[in-house]
């Protein structure tokens, strides 16, 4: 069976790891995202990744301010 890549690893090197979040490699080097270590290599995980995105504020946003998202969620009772 082949390998495709219709999907984004776990583990990606910092190239596309900027990629999937949508900025350079060295903005990615100054976000403070923590990396791990497999065999020598520098690895970002995709579940970090996520969690940083998740935690930028919308566009908008007051600081403090709930997001719509976050109403959302606790309209659904969903746990964030």
């Amino acid at each position: 069976m082949p390998v495709t890549k219709d999907f984004a690893p776990r583990l990606q090197p910092a190239p596309q790891a900027a990629h999937y979040i949508g900025v350079s490699p060295s903005k990615l080097a100054t976000l403070g995202i923590p990396r791990k270590v497999l065999d020598g290599k520098r690895l970002y995980d995709r579940h970090d990744l996520d969690a940083y995105v998740d935690e930028l504020p919308y566009e908008g946003a007051k600081e403090g301010e709930e997001s719509k998202c976050d109403a959302a969620d606790q309209a659904w009772q969903v746990a964030s």
